[in-house]
């Protein structure tokens, strides 16, 4: 039989250890918890006290043309970022993708003053066709109602006035801020869009915009409707309904995704051609044939340069802030302070 003496002792120890080793070993999970979830409570703090605001000086005033009545009107340049903003994007949008948009549309207001070209005594107008889209307050409150204005038009302004004066720049020059809807998934190189090369208008990653509403469409044609058009605009294809599909191929594509050329019977066409022609949602398209019609499958919405609104709305509901989003859809800018 074992010694009662030693027994008793080495339940005495025992019972003292343990309790101090399962304590040691809690503390240590604790301990790395709460240095992980300071860690990351210092990444969210980081990212919050970073602050382009520089400089505070009175917003300038600027010409626009308002379309409509035909008149110039000298406009508070923050106010009409107000009306531009919500004529842009949705007001229902994460805060730091409104943010983003109103230096995108600040930045194209101040690139146009700066190159002077658009308009001889104004420089920016009111027909999004031409420039960006802008709605005076009286005109929100007839078309959207005095609830939305109570509701969403402070946040319009918080966006505005909480990125006061910034803009995206380029090697210290405003850029031509390019945006659009939707993606197809990635955006598009400007010279394969519009010709002109920018350094900052390069195609990038746009993984969120398969949430978007209008990410994908299709059309669906008659065959020889099909036929008819492209031989209407174009006499030279020659499309005829036998094999049509063999008569078809696309060539190339950009980078995004776009078609670049596509081949119709005897004519060689650009994918922005066929997105004209069958008023297409984007050059991003695939062509699938059936015995009786022609299936258009799209994806994206609208010419895929420069900032996806939804792509930057993903961005902003993932916990991005505005400039992590700017620079991530313009290649190699800044944010700069200029009021």
């Amino acid at each position: 039989m074992k010694n009662p003496f030693l027994v008793l002792g080495s339940i005495v120890l025992c019972t003292i250890l343990v309790p101090v080793f399962i304590s040691v070993i809690a503390y240590n999970d604790v301990n790395v918890e709460y240095k992980y979830d300071t860690y990351k409570q210092q990444n969210i703090l980081d990212k919050e006290i970073k602050n382009y605001e520089t400089i505070d000086k009175e917003p300038p005033t600027i010409k626009v043309y308002n379309h409509k009545n035909k008149k110039v009107q000298n406009i508070d340049i923050e106010e009409y970022l107000y009306g531009v903003l919500s004529g842009e994007m949705s007001a229902k949008f994460n805060i730091e993708a409104l943010k983003a948009q109103a230096i995108a549309a600040r930045t194209f207001t101040i690139y146009n003053k700066e190159q002077g070209k658009k308009h001889k005594d104004a420089v920016v107008c009111t027909d999004y066709t031409h420039c960006q889209e802008y709605k005076s307050e009286e005109d929100l409150l007839k078309t959207n109602g005095e609830e939305w204005i109570n509701e969403f038009y402070p946040k319009i302004k918080q966006a505005v006035n909480e990125t006061k004066g910034q803009i995206i720049t380029y090697e210290g020059s405003p850029i031509l801020p390019l945006y659009f809807s939707t993606s197809s998934g990635n955006t598009e190189n400007s010279e394969e869009v519009f010709r002109d090369s920018y350094p900052y208008l390069r195609s990038v990653e746009s993984p969120y915009d398969k949430n978007a509403p209008k990410f994908a469409s299709n059309i669906k044609i008659n065959n020889n409707d099909f036929i008819k058009t492209i031989n209407k605009s174009y006499p030279k294809a020659k499309l005829y309904e036998e094999n049509l599909s063999d008569q078809i191929k696309i060539l190339n594509r950009s980078e995004g995704g776009s078609v670049n050329k596509i081949k119709l019977g005897n004519k060689e066409l650009e994918g922005v051609d066929i997105r004209k022609l069958f008023n297409l949602n984007s050059s991003n398209f695939e062509i699938k044939f059936n015995d009786k019609y022609v299936d258009i499958v799209v994806k994206g919405y609208g010419h895929g340069v420069g900032m996806s609104q939804w792509g930057a709305e993903g961005m902003a509901n993932e916990g991005h802030m505005y400039y992590d989003i700017l620079t991530h859809y313009y290649t190699d800018t800044d944010i700069k302070d200029i009021y």
